[in-house]
Protein backbone atom coordinates (compact mmCIF):
# COMPACT_ATOMS: atom_id res chain seq x y z
CA UNK A 1 0.00 0.00 0.00
CA UNK A 2 1.52 3.33 -1.16
CA UNK A 3 0.44 6.24 1.38
CA UNK A 4 2.24 9.54 0.77
CA UNK A 5 -0.06 11.60 3.52
CA UNK A 6 0.00 11.04 7.38
CA UNK A 7 -0.65 12.97 10.57
CA UNK A 8 1.45 12.27 13.86
CA UNK A 9 1.94 13.55 17.14
CA UNK A 10 5.39 13.85 18.11
CA UNK A 11 6.31 15.12 22.03
CA UNK A 12 10.41 15.87 23.00
CA UNK A 13 11.26 14.75 26.25
CA UNK A 14 10.84 17.38 29.82
CA UNK A 15 14.28 18.47 31.62
CA UNK A 16 15.06 16.78 34.68
CA UNK A 17 13.81 18.66 37.80
CA UNK A 18 16.65 20.40 39.82
CA UNK A 19 17.41 18.94 43.36
CA UNK A 20 16.99 20.44 46.99
CA UNK A 21 20.23 18.88 48.81
CA UNK A 22 22.84 20.19 51.53
CA UNK A 23 25.93 18.70 51.68
CA UNK A 24 26.52 16.04 54.57
CA UNK A 25 29.79 15.13 55.77
CA UNK A 26 31.23 13.62 59.09
CA UNK A 27 33.14 16.47 60.60
CA UNK A 28 31.45 18.99 58.37
CA UNK A 29 29.14 20.76 60.39
CA UNK A 30 27.44 23.32 58.04
CA UNK A 31 27.53 21.94 54.63
CA UNK A 32 26.37 23.66 51.86
CA UNK A 33 23.62 23.56 49.20
CA UNK A 34 24.86 20.66 46.50
CA UNK A 35 21.47 19.79 44.68
CA UNK A 36 22.21 19.34 41.18
CA UNK A 37 20.88 20.28 37.80
CA UNK A 38 18.49 18.36 35.68
CA UNK A 39 19.70 16.90 32.92
CA UNK A 40 18.24 17.75 29.03
CA UNK A 41 15.15 16.03 27.79
CA UNK A 42 15.64 13.94 24.42
CA UNK A 43 14.67 15.61 21.01
CA UNK A 44 12.60 14.21 18.27
CA UNK A 45 14.86 13.94 15.17
CA UNK A 46 13.45 12.89 11.70
CA UNK A 47 16.21 11.42 9.49
CA UNK A 48 15.71 10.28 5.83
CA UNK A 49 15.77 6.41 5.03
CA UNK A 50 16.46 5.23 1.06
CA UNK A 51 14.72 1.58 2.51
CA UNK A 52 11.59 3.36 2.86
CA UNK A 53 9.72 4.71 -0.04
CA UNK A 54 6.06 4.76 1.50
CA UNK A 55 4.52 6.21 4.93
CA UNK A 56 2.92 3.22 5.43
CA UNK A 57 4.74 2.84 8.98
CA UNK A 58 3.14 5.80 10.39
CA UNK A 59 -0.28 4.35 9.79
CA UNK A 60 -0.07 2.00 12.60
CA UNK A 61 2.59 3.99 15.02
CA UNK A 62 1.15 7.71 15.49
CA UNK A 63 2.92 8.77 18.71
CA UNK A 64 6.48 9.14 18.80
CA UNK A 65 8.04 10.21 22.04
CA UNK A 66 11.35 11.24 24.37
CA UNK A 67 12.22 10.25 27.00
CA UNK A 68 12.73 12.87 29.82
CA UNK A 69 15.58 14.30 31.36
CA UNK A 70 17.19 12.69 35.20
CA UNK A 71 16.27 14.72 38.55
CA UNK A 72 19.43 16.14 39.76
CA UNK A 73 21.08 14.46 42.39
CA UNK A 74 23.23 15.31 45.61
CA UNK A 75 26.72 16.37 45.26
CA UNK A 76 25.83 18.35 42.50
CA UNK A 77 25.36 15.31 40.43
CA UNK A 78 23.61 17.00 36.94
CA UNK A 79 21.17 14.58 36.31
CA UNK A 80 21.65 12.12 33.19
CA UNK A 81 20.24 13.86 29.65
CA UNK A 82 17.67 11.65 28.04
CA UNK A 83 18.63 10.26 24.53
CA UNK A 84 17.10 11.64 21.61
CA UNK A 85 14.39 9.74 19.74
CA UNK A 86 14.96 9.27 16.09
CA UNK A 87 12.12 9.15 13.10
CA UNK A 88 13.29 7.35 10.14
CA UNK A 89 11.27 8.37 6.89
CA UNK A 90 11.37 8.21 3.24
CA UNK A 91 14.11 10.66 1.50
CA UNK A 92 11.98 13.84 0.56
CA UNK A 93 9.25 13.84 3.27
CA UNK A 94 7.86 17.76 3.77
CA UNK A 95 7.26 17.89 7.75
CA UNK A 96 4.25 20.78 8.71
CA UNK A 97 2.79 21.94 11.65
CA UNK A 98 -0.63 20.78 11.41
CA UNK A 99 -2.32 23.58 13.43
CA UNK A 100 -0.61 26.25 10.94
CA UNK A 101 0.05 24.33 7.90
CA UNK A 102 3.81 26.02 7.82
CA UNK A 103 6.50 24.32 6.60
CA UNK A 104 9.17 22.90 9.32
CA UNK A 105 11.40 20.99 7.70
CA UNK A 106 12.13 18.89 4.43
CA UNK A 107 14.10 16.32 5.00
CA UNK A 108 15.98 15.47 1.84
CA UNK A 109 19.21 16.01 2.57
CA UNK A 110 21.64 13.42 4.72
CA UNK A 111 22.01 15.88 8.08
CA UNK A 112 19.23 15.19 10.47
CA UNK A 113 16.73 17.56 11.15
CA UNK A 114 15.65 18.00 14.84
CA UNK A 115 12.04 18.67 14.61
CA UNK A 116 11.07 18.82 18.38
CA UNK A 117 13.61 19.65 21.09
CA UNK A 118 13.45 18.43 24.53
CA UNK A 119 13.22 20.49 27.12
CA UNK A 120 16.27 22.10 29.56
CA UNK A 121 16.74 20.84 32.71
CA UNK A 122 16.22 22.96 36.05
CA UNK A 123 18.27 24.44 38.30
CA UNK A 124 19.43 23.13 41.66
CA UNK A 125 19.39 24.92 45.09
CA UNK A 126 23.58 24.89 44.58
CA UNK A 127 22.87 27.96 41.89
CA UNK A 128 20.95 29.97 44.39
CA UNK A 129 22.96 30.25 47.31
CA UNK A 130 24.29 33.71 47.93
CA UNK A 131 25.94 35.51 51.00
CA UNK A 132 22.38 36.50 52.54
CA UNK A 133 20.90 33.13 51.27
CA UNK A 134 22.84 30.54 52.28
CA UNK A 135 20.48 27.76 52.90
CA UNK A 136 17.91 28.02 49.61
CA UNK A 137 15.29 25.05 50.24
CA UNK A 138 13.96 25.63 46.36
CA UNK A 139 15.47 24.29 43.12
CA UNK A 140 13.84 25.00 39.50
CA UNK A 141 11.42 22.02 37.79
CA UNK A 142 12.59 21.14 34.06
CA UNK A 143 10.85 23.11 31.22
CA UNK A 144 8.71 20.83 28.97
CA UNK A 145 9.58 19.63 25.56
CA UNK A 146 7.99 20.62 22.56
CA UNK A 147 5.03 19.49 21.41
CA UNK A 148 3.91 19.05 18.01
CA UNK A 149 0.87 17.74 15.32
CA UNK A 150 2.49 17.03 12.31
CA UNK A 151 1.66 16.21 9.07
CA UNK A 152 4.09 14.06 7.12
CA UNK A 153 3.86 14.49 3.14
CA UNK A 154 6.03 12.32 0.85
CA UNK A 155 7.06 14.46 -2.39
CA UNK A 156 8.99 11.79 -4.53
CA UNK A 157 12.97 13.18 -5.30
CA UNK A 158 13.14 12.56 -9.31
CA UNK A 159 14.76 14.27 -11.49
CA UNK A 160 12.57 13.04 -14.17
CA UNK A 161 8.48 12.60 -14.20
CA UNK A 162 6.59 10.71 -16.79
CA UNK A 163 3.01 11.97 -16.96
CA UNK A 164 0.64 10.98 -19.67
CA UNK A 165 -2.62 9.68 -20.03
CA UNK A 166 -3.65 5.66 -18.50
CA UNK A 167 -2.82 2.88 -21.12
CA UNK A 168 -0.23 5.26 -22.60
CA UNK A 169 3.04 3.18 -22.35
CA UNK A 170 4.50 5.11 -19.05
CA UNK A 171 5.32 1.71 -17.53
CA UNK A 172 6.37 -0.25 -20.28
CA UNK A 173 9.34 2.66 -20.81
CA UNK A 174 10.33 3.04 -17.22
CA UNK A 175 11.31 -0.90 -17.66
CA UNK A 176 12.59 -0.36 -20.88
CA UNK A 177 15.23 1.67 -19.49
CA UNK A 178 15.64 1.21 -16.05
CA UNK A 179 15.99 -1.73 -13.69
CA UNK A 180 12.33 -0.71 -12.30
CA UNK A 181 9.28 -3.46 -12.86
CA UNK A 182 5.93 -1.99 -12.47
CA UNK A 183 3.01 -4.16 -13.29
CA UNK A 184 2.22 -3.68 -17.37
CA UNK A 185 -1.29 -4.67 -18.89
CA UNK A 186 -3.58 -3.60 -21.48
CA UNK A 187 -6.43 -1.91 -19.01
CA UNK A 188 -6.22 1.76 -17.32
CA UNK A 189 -4.80 2.49 -14.14
CA UNK A 190 -2.45 -0.80 -14.08
CA UNK A 191 0.27 1.07 -12.19
CA UNK A 192 -1.87 2.27 -8.77
CA UNK A 193 1.65 3.67 -7.08
CA UNK A 194 4.61 6.28 -8.49
CA UNK A 195 7.42 4.07 -9.28
CA UNK A 196 11.05 5.08 -9.50
CA UNK A 197 13.75 3.98 -11.90
CA UNK A 198 17.50 4.56 -11.77
CA UNK A 199 19.14 5.02 -15.25
CA UNK A 200 22.88 5.35 -15.81
CA UNK A 201 24.44 6.92 -18.21
CA UNK A 202 28.47 6.51 -18.41
CA UNK A 203 29.67 8.11 -15.45
CA UNK A 204 25.82 9.41 -14.50
CA UNK A 205 22.50 8.58 -13.27
CA UNK A 206 19.14 9.99 -13.12
CA UNK A 207 15.93 9.04 -11.17
CA UNK A 208 12.98 8.70 -13.87
CA UNK A 209 9.06 8.62 -11.59
CA UNK A 210 6.52 7.08 -13.74
CA UNK A 211 3.57 8.75 -12.49
CA UNK A 212 -0.27 7.06 -12.19
CA UNK A 213 -1.97 8.30 -15.19
CA UNK A 214 -3.99 11.47 -14.93
CA UNK A 215 -7.28 11.90 -16.52
CA UNK A 216 -9.25 15.26 -16.92
CA UNK A 217 -10.27 16.54 -13.96
CA UNK A 218 -7.16 15.05 -12.07
CA UNK A 219 -6.11 18.70 -10.86
CA UNK A 220 -9.67 18.57 -8.90
CA UNK A 221 -9.55 15.05 -7.67
CA UNK A 222 -10.59 12.54 -9.99
CA UNK A 223 -9.16 9.62 -11.18
CA UNK A 224 -5.80 8.64 -9.69
CA UNK A 225 -3.99 11.97 -10.43
CA UNK A 226 -4.68 13.67 -7.84
CA UNK A 227 -3.15 11.87 -5.57
CA UNK A 228 0.10 11.90 -7.36
CA UNK A 229 0.47 15.38 -8.71
CA UNK A 230 2.60 16.22 -6.07
CA UNK A 231 5.38 13.72 -6.98
CA UNK A 232 6.22 15.96 -9.85
CA UNK A 233 6.46 19.07 -7.95
CA UNK A 234 10.18 18.24 -7.38
CA UNK A 235 11.51 16.98 -10.94
CA UNK A 236 13.51 18.68 -12.85
CA UNK A 237 12.08 18.11 -16.42
CA UNK A 238 8.59 16.28 -17.39
CA UNK A 239 8.71 13.86 -20.44
CA UNK A 240 5.28 14.03 -21.68
CA UNK A 241 3.71 10.08 -23.08
CA UNK A 242 1.39 10.48 -25.65
CA UNK A 243 0.02 7.21 -27.24
CA UNK A 244 0.49 8.52 -31.22
CA UNK A 245 -1.40 5.62 -32.78
CA UNK A 246 -4.75 6.91 -30.89
CA UNK A 247 -5.98 3.01 -30.32
CA UNK A 248 -7.68 4.36 -27.22
CA UNK A 249 -10.04 6.22 -29.87
CA UNK A 250 -8.78 9.59 -28.17
CA UNK A 251 -6.85 12.29 -30.15
CA UNK A 252 -2.67 12.66 -29.46
CA UNK A 253 -3.20 16.02 -29.00
CA UNK A 254 -6.42 16.56 -27.52
CA UNK A 255 -4.72 14.23 -24.73
CA UNK A 256 -1.10 16.54 -24.71
CA UNK A 257 -3.30 19.21 -24.51
CA UNK A 258 -5.12 18.36 -21.33
CA UNK A 259 -2.61 16.90 -19.53
CA UNK A 260 -1.04 20.09 -19.87
CA UNK A 261 -4.10 21.58 -18.62
CA UNK A 262 -4.44 19.13 -15.50
CA UNK A 263 -0.56 20.12 -14.78
CA UNK A 264 -1.41 23.91 -14.55
CA UNK A 265 -4.51 23.88 -12.46
CA UNK A 266 -2.69 21.93 -10.08
CA UNK A 267 0.25 24.07 -10.10
CA UNK A 268 1.24 27.15 -12.51
CA UNK A 269 4.97 25.88 -11.47
CA UNK A 270 4.16 22.67 -12.79
CA UNK A 271 3.56 24.06 -16.45
CA UNK A 272 6.54 26.00 -16.93
CA UNK A 273 9.39 22.49 -16.11
CA UNK A 274 10.56 21.82 -19.80
CA UNK A 275 8.88 18.94 -21.28
CA UNK A 276 9.83 16.63 -23.64
CA UNK A 277 7.59 14.39 -25.82
CA UNK A 278 7.39 10.98 -26.31
CA UNK A 279 5.26 9.97 -29.51
CA UNK A 280 4.63 6.03 -27.97
CA UNK A 281 3.13 3.25 -29.79
CA UNK A 282 4.86 4.40 -33.26
CA UNK A 283 4.77 0.39 -34.37
CA UNK A 284 0.98 0.45 -34.11
CA UNK A 285 0.79 3.94 -35.72
CA UNK A 286 -0.07 4.91 -38.92
CA UNK A 287 2.72 7.49 -40.96
CA UNK A 288 -0.11 10.09 -41.23
CA UNK A 289 -0.45 10.20 -37.43
CA UNK A 290 2.79 10.15 -36.76
CA UNK A 291 3.44 12.80 -39.27
CA UNK A 292 -0.09 14.86 -37.99
CA UNK A 293 1.67 15.07 -34.35
CA UNK A 294 5.31 15.73 -34.98
CA UNK A 295 3.53 18.61 -37.09
CA UNK A 296 1.53 19.96 -34.02
CA UNK A 297 4.72 19.46 -31.46
CA UNK A 298 6.93 21.74 -33.86
CA UNK A 299 4.50 24.77 -33.86
CA UNK A 300 5.31 24.34 -30.16
CA UNK A 301 8.61 24.29 -30.46
CA UNK A 302 9.08 21.32 -28.00
CA UNK A 303 11.30 18.19 -28.20
CA UNK A 304 9.47 15.34 -29.71
CA UNK A 305 10.91 11.83 -29.92
CA UNK A 306 8.99 9.38 -31.58
CA UNK A 307 9.23 5.78 -29.78
CA UNK A 308 7.84 2.38 -29.23
CA UNK A 309 8.84 1.36 -25.60
CA UNK A 310 7.33 -2.09 -26.00
CA UNK A 311 10.24 -2.88 -28.61
CA UNK A 312 12.19 -0.24 -27.36
CA UNK A 313 12.68 1.81 -30.53
CA UNK A 314 13.26 5.20 -30.08
CA UNK A 315 14.22 4.90 -26.50
CA UNK A 316 17.81 5.36 -26.47
CA UNK A 317 17.61 8.36 -28.06
CA UNK A 318 15.25 9.72 -25.61
CA UNK A 319 17.15 9.19 -23.09
CA UNK A 320 20.13 10.34 -24.36
CA UNK A 321 18.14 13.44 -24.56
CA UNK A 322 16.89 13.49 -21.06
CA UNK A 323 20.33 13.50 -19.87
CA UNK A 324 21.55 16.00 -21.75
CA UNK A 325 18.75 18.34 -20.57
CA UNK A 326 19.63 17.56 -17.11
CA UNK A 327 23.02 18.88 -17.50
CA UNK A 328 21.52 22.70 -17.95
CA UNK A 329 19.14 22.27 -15.51
CA UNK A 330 19.41 23.31 -11.99
CA UNK A 331 19.28 20.55 -9.09
CA UNK A 332 16.09 18.85 -7.74
CA UNK A 333 13.90 21.35 -5.84
CA UNK A 334 14.52 21.42 -1.92
CA UNK A 335 11.94 23.23 0.32
CA UNK A 336 13.14 25.96 2.52
CA UNK A 337 11.75 26.12 5.96
CA UNK A 338 9.37 28.35 6.84
CA UNK A 339 10.51 30.93 10.23
CA UNK A 340 8.43 31.81 12.66
CA UNK A 341 7.55 35.66 12.38
CA UNK A 342 7.73 37.68 15.36
CA UNK A 343 4.50 37.55 16.42
CA UNK A 344 4.02 34.27 15.91
CA UNK A 345 6.98 34.02 18.17
CA UNK A 346 5.76 35.99 20.69
CA UNK A 347 2.53 34.45 20.62
CA UNK A 348 4.30 31.04 21.19
CA UNK A 349 6.12 32.18 24.20
CA UNK A 350 2.77 34.17 25.59
CA UNK A 351 1.37 30.34 25.68
CA UNK A 352 4.05 29.24 27.68
CA UNK A 353 3.00 31.48 30.46
CA UNK A 354 -0.52 31.18 29.58
CA UNK A 355 -3.08 31.38 32.80
CA UNK A 356 -6.87 32.32 34.11
CA UNK A 357 -7.89 33.61 37.32
CA UNK A 358 -11.69 32.97 38.04
CA UNK A 359 -13.11 34.15 40.68
CA UNK A 360 -15.12 30.88 42.83
CA UNK A 361 -16.75 32.64 45.50
CA UNK A 362 -16.84 35.93 47.78
CA UNK A 363 -13.34 35.92 48.55
CA UNK A 364 -12.00 33.00 47.12
CA UNK A 365 -9.59 32.88 44.11
CA UNK A 366 -8.30 30.16 41.59
CA UNK A 367 -5.38 30.20 39.50
CA UNK A 368 -5.70 27.76 36.43
CA UNK A 369 -2.05 28.17 35.06
CA UNK A 370 -0.44 24.36 34.00
CA UNK A 371 2.97 25.14 34.06
CA UNK A 372 3.09 26.53 38.06
CA UNK A 373 2.71 22.46 38.55
CA UNK A 374 6.13 21.51 38.64
CA UNK A 375 7.39 25.02 40.30
CA UNK A 376 4.31 24.57 42.99
CA UNK A 377 5.84 21.25 43.26
CA UNK A 378 9.67 22.23 43.93
CA UNK A 379 8.52 24.59 46.54
CA UNK A 380 8.81 24.20 50.61
CA UNK A 381 6.10 25.64 51.96
CA UNK A 382 7.89 25.91 55.41
CA UNK A 383 10.97 27.79 54.48
CA UNK A 384 10.45 31.17 53.77
CA UNK A 385 13.06 31.43 50.77
CA UNK A 386 11.14 29.25 48.98
CA UNK A 387 7.91 30.87 49.49
CA UNK A 388 9.37 34.33 48.53
CA UNK A 389 10.81 32.61 45.71
CA UNK A 390 7.41 31.23 44.58
CA UNK A 391 5.92 34.91 45.33
CA UNK A 392 8.11 36.74 42.95
CA UNK A 393 7.15 33.82 39.56
CA UNK A 394 3.48 34.94 40.65
CA UNK A 395 4.41 38.28 40.38
CA UNK A 396 6.55 38.16 37.20
CA UNK A 397 4.34 35.94 35.31
CA UNK A 398 1.39 38.78 36.02
CA UNK A 399 -0.82 36.37 38.38
CA UNK A 400 -0.43 39.22 40.95
CA UNK A 401 -1.79 41.50 38.73
CA UNK A 402 -4.54 39.64 37.31
CA UNK A 403 -5.83 38.71 40.70
CA UNK A 404 -5.95 42.67 41.68
CA UNK A 405 -7.77 43.61 38.65
CA UNK A 406 -10.25 40.88 39.57
CA UNK A 407 -10.76 42.80 42.50
CA UNK A 408 -9.08 40.90 45.15
CA UNK A 409 -9.00 42.16 48.76
CA UNK A 410 -6.45 41.47 51.69
CA UNK A 411 -7.15 38.27 53.40
CA UNK A 412 -9.04 36.77 50.48
CA UNK A 413 -8.07 33.38 49.98
CA UNK A 414 -5.94 31.86 46.01
CA UNK A 415 -6.09 28.34 45.49
CA UNK A 416 -3.59 27.13 42.90
CA UNK A 417 -4.14 23.25 42.32
CA UNK A 418 -4.49 21.88 46.03
CA UNK A 419 -2.19 25.12 47.22
CA UNK A 420 -3.89 27.87 49.28
CA UNK A 421 -2.72 30.64 50.39
CA UNK A 422 -3.81 34.21 51.69
CA UNK A 423 -3.13 37.07 49.65
CA UNK A 424 -1.09 39.94 51.14
CA UNK A 425 -0.12 43.06 49.59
Amino acid sequence: MFIDTVKIVVNAGDGGNGAVSFHREKYVATGGPDGGDGGKGGDVIFIADDNLSTLLDFRYKRKYAAENGANGGTNKCTGKSAPDTVVKVPRGTLIRDNETGRLIADVSGVEPVVIARGGKGGKGNMNFATSRRQLPRFAKPGFPGEKYELVLELKLLADVGLVGFPNVGKSSLISAVSAARPEIANYHFTTLTPVLGVIKRDDKSFVMADIPGLIEGASGGAGLGHNFLRHVERCRLIVHVVDVSGIEGRCPKDDFEKINRELEQFSPELAKLPQIIAANKSDIATAEQIDDFKSYIANLQLPLFVLSAATTKGTAELINAVAAKLDELPPVKIYQAEELTLAELAEKDAQKRAFAVNKLDEGYYEVVAPWLAPILAMVNMDDYESLQYFQRVLRQSGIIAALEAAGIRENDTVGVFDFEFEFLN
